[in-house]
């Protein structure tokens, strides 16, 4: 395993790829010389003298300008430098791009659910969701009726645990023998059999939007809604309404039109304030539901070409690693789904920041190139108006972990994208109708981000971290994947590939990447569930249009 690595041509820091003591001899590129300081895993170094105001290149590109003296060999920290990224404008076209070699994936299928529209599905949900935050109640009602008389409710909890604490506490056990307790883990339960076997759950979204807000929160909102109950991986769906909110249902019904005009599948809206009583508004929800569930249980996984994949492209709680291990073995897998007729979608514009001008050259024509600056532009701008700006984007873990300025995080985050044209740009909550590479404006947070890249399609979605984050998704399979070996080993149960293969030198990104998609092709076939699923990690978070980075 090689101690540090320069990751472009043109950069003027080397990355540590594990922890150097000050005095550490570097050797490169014909110069030998100390380090000046300890500079740990994931944190960088100069390789050259700097000045106050001298550019900090990585990735090829500016990430940060120097704010006092910094030696050769010593640590780039955000004590010495500061955030800075490089103007952008419309350029020339630049769309020629290497193919990666697909032959090891031509031919091959998935069994998916197809639907009506020519989308297929990784799985198979029905949804139960409100259109305003006032029925969030009724549908957890709904579920509490629901999920275990189906056979949906997971097997694993943590009652017995509860018992042994009840049993010290009753036994008159102090509060630290309490906590110095040696608990037994409980048994798992049998689970009780689904009675629709082609139903892989029933998912219960609930937000606090809908209402209170703007007209154009509530319009998003909508937006979004429609995004999921027209996806490919949800058969039908239960609306609650209360009736006298913003986002009405004829303006959902407006919303699934635009994304799926000969929309067919199963959905009823119930506006409660119309059919007075609670149990009146439930039992014909159980009704609704109950008969939508047994028309699309008959619906069973067929085979489906992998063009029919659209993949989401996240990352949380990165770390310097994040940049040059997952970030673009991800990058790998979508220039593999490109050039086999797939999509994928990359989001987060907040840490697009400093890699604008490549991404618009990479645009298939000037009008969309223009909609990627625009939105660009008009983003900070909101974001600046409040007091911040794409600046602030990084998180104190991100600071912590080596992504010490947003342009640092940015230029690695866009290795997810791969090397393709980018072939359409959205803005939330759009649906990806192209096929290559579609960026979606979305925040930074990757909540909010997951929601909005299923919600425009993403039928699987790819998640890298560095410093671990159970993040999941209602009704799109979430796939976790490490940026290093110890954060894997550290958090098995919510991470399910290891990309610190790259980083130990055990495996190169084209090997990782297409390990990554014999892995993908195996979950959205319902032979393998990522930790996400199995936690039932259903994080539902729409977008406020605001500031949020």
């Amino acid at each position: 395993m090689h101690s540090y690595l320069k990751i472009h041509k043109d950069d003027n820091v080397l990355v540590a790829l594990r922890d150097l003591e000050a005095g550490t001899l570097v050797d490169f590129e014909g110069q030998s010389f100390p380090l000046i300081d300890p500079v740990a895993a994931k944190h960088k170094f100069s390789l050259t003298d700097l000045h106050p105001d001298d550019s900090i290149y990585m990735y090829g590109v500016l990430v940060g300008k120097a704010t006092t003296g910094i030696p050769k060999g010593g640590l780039v920290s955000t004590e010495n430098i500061h955030h800075a990224s490089s103007e952008f404008h419309l350029g020339k076209r630049k769309l020629d791009w290497h193919k990666p070699d697909t032959s090891k994936f031509e031919g091959r299928t998935f069994m998916g659910y197809h639907r009506a529209d020519g989308s297929v599905g990784t799985a198979n949900y029905w949804l139960v969701i409100p259109l305003v935050f006032c029925e969030n109640r009724n549908i957890q009602v709904m579920k509490e009726a629901l999920v275990d008389k189906l056979g949906y409710k997971k097997a694993k909890t943590y009652e017995s645990e509860v018992d042994q604490l009840m049993s010290l506490y009753q036994a008159g056990r102090s509060t630290q023998e309490i906590l110095q307790a040696d608990m037994q883990a409980s048994a798992e339960k049998t689970a009780n059999k689904r009675l629709f076997k082609n139903i892989d759950g029933i998912k219960f979204l609930t937000h606090d939007l809908g209402c209170g807000g703007t007209q154009q929160d509530s319009q998003a909102l909508c937006g979004l809604l429609a995004g999921y109950i027209t996806h490919p991986n949800v058969a039908g769906a239960t609306v609650l309404s209360l009736g006298c909110q913003h986002a009405q249902g004829h303006i959902l019904q407006t919303e699934i039109a635009k994304r799926d005009p000969n929309f067919s599948k199963p959905m009823v809206i119930l506006e409660q304030q119309k059919m007075g009583t609670e149990r009146n508004l439930l039992q014909h929800a159980l009704k609704q539901t109950f008969t939508g569930l047994m028309e699309a249980n008959q619906n069973e996984r067929r085979p489906a070409p992998l063009s029919k994949l659209c993949i989401g492209l996240e990352c949380g709680g990165s770390d310097g690693f994040s940049g040059i291990s997952a970030n673009p073995a991800l990058g790998y897998v979508s220039d593999i789904l490109v050039s086999m007729g797939g999509s994928v979608i990359l989001s987060e514009f907040p840490e697009l920041c400093g890699v604008e001008q490549e991404l618009s050259d990479r645009c298939v024509d000037e009008d969309t190139a223009k909609r990627f600056m625009d939105l660009m532009i008009t983003y900070n701008k909101r974001a600046e108006e409040g007091g911040s700006g794409f600046y602030a984007n990084p998180s104190f873990g991100n600071i912590k972990d080596g992504l010490i300025t947003d342009a640092i995080k940015s230029a690695g985050a866009a290795k997810k994208g791969g090397t393709s044209p980018v072939t359409a740009v959205l803005d939330y909550p759009e649906k990806a109708n192209k096929p290559g590479l579609n960026l979606l404006c979305t925040p930074g947070s990757d909540v909010e981000s997951t929601t909005a890249e299923v919600g425009s399609g993403a039928n699987i979605v790819l998640f890298t971290t560095g410093l671990g984050t159970p993040t999941g998704n209602p009704v799109a399979p979430v796939i976790k994947l490490s940026t290093n070996s110890v954060i894997y080993n550290r958090m098995p149960d919510i991470i399910d590939i290891n990309c610190g293969t790259i980083i130990e030198g055990t495996e190169t990104i084209p090997q990782a990447g297409e390990r990554i998609l014999e892995y993908v092709i195996q979950v959205a076939s319902g032979e393998v569930q990522p930790k996400a699923v199995l936690l039932e990690q259903d994080d539902f978070i729409p977008w406020k249009r605001g500031v949020s980075l």
